[in-house]
């Protein structure tokens, strides 16, 4: 037994360093700058900047430094919503590979990438030419393939931009069979936490440098706030509503004589942070496309994009809630609590498999009642978890417009729900290796 404790802690330390060493050449990525690109000119120019959003914080950075890894895992992201809507009896095939066990399950993987390589490459080549839009042209170095500014120049650049995704996702696999947790997840915590020091570091600058006690005691309150979220967030994370079940009796053997009790525990929040990413991702595709295109926000379609999918204005360096985009945000985030929820947990298939284990819920009849009784639980049990991710999603928001404070705090609510959610899954697939037995003959 103490030997294969041993064997379980070499297993993890292994597993670490394989996901540190992975993570830092995805960090060592995003500092390599797109080629014919003059990173000088961009980040010196003060006639514009792009405000990427929460796609920046996906990437770590890498999007405003327009490295090879620009893009990070978001296409892929916006391919799995594209796979899974799909799945949903829209096309029959992808309906009939999900119900096809791990097999099928590989060919919708497999499908997810190809689709987000399709869709990287679509971004990436609208990304380069926003930056010629914003920089007037200026952002390319000497050279006469990048001075012509053909079309083939544009192409050229997409195509490294899909191949930095590639290269993203084939770490994020790497991750995932030989490393710690889900691939995809941790190169997200890993862009987020990232951006953390710059969070504090605008904080620290716009509050504590000045010699107001009221920013000061703003300050404080921030920094409790973030604390308090966090701790909120382990606490919800794991609250769980349990179904009591019973097993009929088993007359075949005298050991199951009897009724045994169970229990199906349903997370309060079974859709963990997917809700979350997946909305912060809807929201910053039409503000990035307003940042690249120069859309006036004042007026016209630039105003109505920006009022629908922006949470805030800045206005002179006032900020202002968007109320409809406040909404469509927590709306989004509801859609999607209730979409992953029940597209992980089927109550129709628990219902059929426990009817097939000769198992029942007390005072309620095996089969669509059952089913119909695990819907409504699971209904409110979402309800209330949607409403927690809402919350903490949108305290930073409320809390920048009510301080002022610089809008990379925004963004510090809904990176914390991620980080915290991932880490929780994380802590416990490395829990579960610890503690993973084989039972071996007795004359082992």
């Amino acid at each position: 037994m103490e030997k294969k404790a041993s064997s379980n802690t070499k297993k993890i330390v292994i597993m670490i360093l394989i996901t540190a060493a992975l993570l830092l050449i995805f960090r060592l990525g995003a500092f390599i700058t797109m080629p014919f690109v003059d990173y000088d000119v961009i980040h010196n120019s003060a006639t514009s900047a792009i405000d990427f959003g929460f796609l920046d914080v996906f990437s770590g950075g890498a999007l405003s430094n327009f490295s090879i890894l620009c893009l990070g895992v978001s296409p892929y992201i916006t391919s799995s919503i594209v796979i899974q809507l799909l799945e949903m009896d829209i096309v029959p095939k992808l309906k009939e590979w999900s119900e096809e066990g791990p097999e099928g399950r590989q060919k919708l993987n497999q499908l997810t990438r190809y689709v987000a390589l399709g869709l990287a490459f679509v971004q990436s080549l609208a990304l380069a030419i926003g930056i010629k839009i914003n920089y007037n042209e200026v952002y390319f170095v000497a050279n006469d393939f990048a001075s012509s500014q053909s079309p083939f120049l544009f192409v050229y650049l997409a195509i490294v931009a899909t191949a930095g995704t590639a290269f993203t996702l084939w770490l994020a696999e790497l991750i995932t069979a030989h490393g710690v947790g889900n691939g995809t997840s941790i190169l997200i915590v890993a862009g987020i936490l990232a951006t953390f020091p710059q969070m504090f570091t605008d904080l620290i600058s716009q509050l504590i440098t000045t010699e107001e006690t009221r920013n000061i005691l703003v300050f404080i309150v921030v920094i409790l706030l973030l604390i308090a979220i966090i701790v909120f967030i382990v606490f919800m994370e794991g609250a769980e509503r349990k179904i009591p079940i019973q097993y009929a009796n088993r007359p075949a053997a005298a050991a199951f004589r009897g009724k045994g009790d169970s229990n199906i525990p349903i997370k309060l929040n079974s859709a963990s942070v997917i809700p979350v990413i997946f909305a912060s991702t809807l929201m910053s595709l039409p503000t990035t496309a307003i940042s690249l295109l120069k859309l006036n926000t004042d007026s016209g379609a630039g105003y109505w994009l920006n009022q629908i999918f922006s949470t805030t204005s800045n206005h002179n360096g006032n900020v202002t809630i968007n109320i409809i985009g406040f909404v469509v945000y927590i709306l989004l985030i509801f859609i999607f609590s209730f979409f992953y929820s029940f597209l992980q947990m089927d109550p129709t298939k628990m219902a059929d498999n426990l009817q097939k284990q000769n198992a029942y819920v007390p005072a309620v009849r095996p089969g669509e009642e059952t089913a119909g009784y695990i819907s409504r639980v699971l209904f409110k049990i979402t309800m209330v978890g949607a409403t927690y991710l809402s919350i903490v999603a949108i305290l930073p928001i409320v809390m920048s417009a009510l301080f002022d404070l610089p809008s990379s705090a925004q963004i510090g609510g809904t990176g914390l729900i991620i980080v915290v959610g991932v880490a929780i899954e994380t802590w416990k697939q490395l829990k579960q290796t610890k503690q993973e037995k084989q039972y071996r003959g007795f004359m082992d």
